[in-house]
């Protein structure tokens, strides 16, 4: 059974007892008690079962586990004990399992090619001596390195430089080659192949008196470094002592150096994806959250859109049922009054008396008559009003719907900002191992700012001044505009609660106004 580590507690351990500590988690890693192995080969931390990447390669591992033991600043002691544990497990217990991948290795080198423990110049040279006869026509052939470095090319050589040495009786050639093993190699074979022909160094020396133009070569060692003459202050200028194995340690430990340095990178790269990851996840659930938000907003405009609707039809409906009702009226009365004056011109036989009372009676009918046309006129000029008060009451609500949208939209924009926002801070967080950024104070000596000063005065430029530092204050990363609801009589941010109370005073319907 696969047992979890305890979770972590910085009081438990300090920063210097990580090495002493590392012992416990690397014995239950022996016993099994914690497992690296998967069943399907590949391997995983036993000590980061929480986190998203879960299986690794040999190396993979090996990067995170020395990583987190060195490098990683937000890990406690204890982690960075047990990652340490891990590294030692993977590369005493599994190195040697088909997990890890060879490293490069140096060439083999026979015993008679080098011994350990023998002096060589480094970087790796080799030195040509080539006799000069009195009877040479080529002397400034011989003496140029092109010409010796097209003679040497079968050992490659990075450079060559040439020195007239005894008395300007002989060329002395010193080829460099690469510091690596390769290098070394091209050396030994530059040597070699002069032994092969019998001019090798002890040749050299043995008939250095010799009158015979002959070259001789060998690989540079300690005693050529501390000969005297140009070839000896070359070497020693150029090149230092070490014998194969000092350089086989120095290749090791720099490469150990490299290796490390990687894994710490790869260790942080992985802490750094885990926070991308921590804020995508936020930014996914704060887009949600937005577009819910969004979901409501539309189904509360579409209703408030509709009961608006509905109210507006009522009241037209109102409107024209009472005007058709007064019509009705007026016109009934009319009717009656037309009647009765056809009635009483029919009365002319009455007696004086009647007569009277009938031209009193007839006044009455002339001033009830002008009353209804006074009326009449009066329900005409209502009607105009009525009217008008349509009119402007379609005209509001056509205004209020437009602030509705026109809210929404900034709504909507501010939403899709905050979005960007958020989008910036996941990507700042990844970037953060870089160094921290001080976001900025506008320079009152700026060149564009002197200049919009000169030619526009200085409201313009306290409105262009005030304008960046608000940019700077809501938008710190991109410094781009940001739209806000304003309460203009109080000079600051409106509210949400003043916001709803807008709306709503803008949309109650106009009522009708009495004459």
């Amino acid at each position: 059974m696969d047992v979890p580590p305890p979770p972590d507690e910085e009081s438990e351990i300090s920063e210097s007892e990580i090495d002493d500590y590392s012992e416990n988690p690397y014995l239950k890693l022996q016993t099994g008690h914690y497992k690296v192995k998967k069943v399907n080969g590949t391997l995983r931390c036993p000590f980061c079962s929480g986190k998203k990447k879960q299986d690794y390669k040999y190396k993979e591992l090996m990067a995170h586990a020395s990583g987190v033991s060195k490098g990683s600043v937000s890990r406690s002691a204890k982690q960075k004990a047990n990652h340490l544990a891990l590294a030692n497990y993977l590369e005493t217990e599994l190195a040697g399992g088909g997990h890890a991948e060879p490293l490069p290795r140096r060439p083999q080198l026979k015993e008679t090619e080098a011994k350990p423990g023998e002096v060589y110049v480094w970087p790796w040279m080799g030195i040509v001596m080539n006799p000069l006869k009195e009877t040479d026509d080529d002397k400034e052939v011989i003496l140029d390195s092109g010409y010796w470095l097209k003679r040497l090319s079968r050992f490659k050589p990075v450079d060559v430089n040439v020195f007239l040495v005894q008395k300007d009786c002989v060329v002395a050639v010193v080829a460099e080659f690469n510091s690596e093993w390769s290098g070394f190699a091209s050396a030994t074979e530059l040597e070699k192949e002069f032994e092969r022909e019998g001019c090798s160094k002890k040749e050299w020396v043995e008939k250095r008196g010799d009158s015979e133009s002959k070259a001789y070569g060998w690989c540079a060692r300690a005693e050529d470094y501390n000969s005297e003459g140009p070839i000896g202050e070359y070497l020693s200028k150029e090149g230092k002592l070490r014998t194969v194995s000092d350089i086989s340690q120095e290749k090791a430990e720099d490469r150990n150096s490299v290796l490390e340095e990687l894994s710490s990178m790869i260790a942080m790269t992985n802490e750094d994806l885990n926070k991308v990851q921590y804020s995508y996840n936020e930014t996914a659930m704060l887009l949600k959250r937005v577009k819910d938000q969004k979901k409501n907003l539309d189904e509360a405009y579409a209703e408030e859109t509709k009961k608006m609707h509905q109210m507006s039809i009522r009241s037209i409906q109102k409107i024209l049922e009472d005007k058709e009702r007064l019509s009705n009226e007026l016109e009934a009365k009319m009717l009656r009054l037309k009647n009765w004056s056809k009635e009483l011109e029919k009365k002319e036989t009455l007696t004086e008396l009647e007569r009277q009372k009938l031209d009193e009676e007839k006044k009455k009918n002339d001033a009830m008559n002008i009353s209804l046309k006074l009326a009449s006129h009066e329900q005409e000029k209502a009607d105009q009003n009525v009217l008008r008060l349509v009119e402007e009451h379609k005209r509001q609500k056509d205004e209020a719907m437009g602030k509705i949208l026109e809210l929404k939209t900034q709504l909507d924009t501010r939403q899709t900002l905050e979005m960007e926002i958020q989008e910036l801070k996941g990507k700042l967080q990844v970037m953060k191992h870089l160094g921290d950024v001080g976001t900025e104070v506008v320079d009152e000596e700026d060149e564009k700012l002197k200049k919009l000063k000169g030619e526009w005065g200085e409201e313009v430029h306290d409105a262009v001044k005030t304008a960046l530092e608000e940019m700077d204050e809501y938008n710190p990363s991109g410094r781009y505009s940001t739209p806000e609801l304003w309460n203009f009589e109080a000079g600051r941010k409106a509210t949400l609660k003043e916001v709803i109370s807008f709306i709503s005073n803008d949309m109650k319907p106009v009522k009708r106004k009495r004459t």
